[in-house]
């Protein structure tokens, strides 16, 4: 075995994704000495692909107790930290560094360059000008404690001492960005609780062929009811994608992990597509009854151009099981009456989720309840901070994760330079 290195700082921090980074900055502006370990070549790997490449740095409430409620059950851990880092902090932190924003549908917050770079340069400008030394390259494939603390980490050839340390590994979604869980085994021998990761916002697949044929068709506006052994459970409207295997966009996501746990309750799971959601039954058929004076001499088959993207037109066409041939002057009043419940009733089989690895994020990690969100610092070991991905919250899809990672990044950061200087000043008396 080659020589270890030996180095000592202040704060040494794992995992340089937002929440790292993020850390990193306020620790160091606050006087500590930063070493940020990275086991990817660069920083910030998922970030540069969340929001398909354009990052969705936050959602835009501002209002921090509705902002909190977004997170379900377990939002009320964040009140505390919201109090000392918001959604417009995180905006004004971007712009006053020169990347302006933007806000499009459901205060979806982007860079106005549509890049996931311009977030990432920000970070990395502000990380050299706190001078925090970054090790590329370095899998933590150690932590060492002593007397509840931690008292260094080692990498293949680095053993870092520091005296204090914040753990930022993500959680399980995206591996091959690098977030496969380490901290998770680390954070268990430390004495956590690891609630179980899922995957969180992934894409579904259903049994129907002629769904998978709708590949690439996006609605802006449909609304899902799920339907567990003929039951009610829950209902959304939002934008929808049809994939090649059944269904994806922020609707679908934002509903996965509840569809998954009615698949692994019962056999009988359902979901049903309303394409019209703002029209009821009698509206719809008003307005299809228009489309249809206009269409009296043409084939049920061409019928529906221009009232349904033609993609969907084909597959309602199939599903209504009226003649292809027959004339719409022809087609019965029962009939159309079908095609309208068809319409407000799409039905779909959902069979499974994508696996974990096409998970937006994850849900599942550290129990809250073992933080202290005023200043991050883990329950278990004093000298330990949590921030992140690797924290056990639901994030629904729309920069609600990464306003997470900036909030709890912020405070980790700020408070374990705090504690540094504490410790400092009780050594010298």
């Amino acid at each position: 075995m080659g020589k270890m290195t030996e180095c000592i700082c202040d704060i040494a921090i794992i995992g340089g994704g937002p929440a790292g980074m993020m850390a990193g900055v306020f620790a160091a502006q606050a006087g500590a000495e930063v070493i940020l370990v990275e086991k990817n070549s660069t920083l910030g790997k998922k970030l540069l692909i969340t929001g398909h490449g354009r990052c969705n740095i936050v959602n835009g409430i501002f209002d921090n107790r509705a902002l909190a409620e977004k997170y379900g059950k377990k939002g009320k851990f964040l009140l505390s930290p919201l109090s000392q880092w918001n959604a417009r902090d995180t905006i004004d932190f971007f712009e006053s560094r020169g990347m302006p924003t933007k806000t499009e549908a459901e205060n979806r917050v982007f860079p106005v360059s549509d890049k996931a770079e311009s977030v990432l340069n920000v970070l990395v400008d502000e990380l050299k000008k706190a001078k925090v030394k970054i090790l590329f390259n370095s899998p933590v494939l150690k932590v060492k404690t002593m007397n509840n603390k931690i008292v260094a980490i080692e990498t293949a050839d680095t053993i870092i001492h520091a005296k204090t340390f914040i753990i930022t590994t993500g959680g399980t979604a995206r591996p091959e960005t690098g977030s496969s869980g380490d901290g998770f085994k680390w954070c268990t021998k430390l004495g956590h609780t690891i609630i179980t990761p899922e995957a969180a916002l992934v894409p579904i697949k259903t049994a129907e062929a002629w769904s998978h044929l709708l590949q690439g068709l996006s609605l802006p506006d449909a609304k899902i009811t799920l339907f567990e052994n003929g039951k009610k459970v829950i209902s959304k409207t939002g934008k929808l994608l049809f994939t090649h295997f059944g269904l994806s966009g922020p609707l679908v996501l934002n509903m996965s992990q509840t569809i998954g746990e009615a698949l692994k309750r019962s056999k009988e799971v359902s979901l049903t597509i309303d394409l019209f959601p703002s029209l009821d039954q009698t509206l719809l058929d008003e307005k299809l009854r228009a489309h249809l004076a206009s269409a009296q001499n043409k084939k049920w088959q061409n019928a529906l151009a221009g009232f349904l993207p033609s993609l969907l037109a084909t597959a309602i066409i199939e599903l209504s099981g009226i003649d292809p041939e027959i004339f719409v002057n022809k087609i019965p009043r029962a009939s159309r009456l079908s095609v309208v419940k068809l319409l407000k009733n799409l039905t779909l089989t959902p069979t499974g989720l994508l696996p974990k690895d096409k998970a937006i994020v994850s849900s599942g990690g550290i129990a809250l309840e073992e933080v202290d969100f005023k200043t991050m610092r883990s329950k278990k070991i004093e000298n330990l901070h949590l921030a992140g991905d690797i924290l056990d919250f639901d994030r629904p899809s729309g920069g609600f994760s990464l306003q997470i990672c900036w909030t709890t990044g912020f405070i980790a950061g700020k408070s374990a330079g705090v504690y540094n200087e504490s410790h400092d000043q009780h050594s010298k008396h």
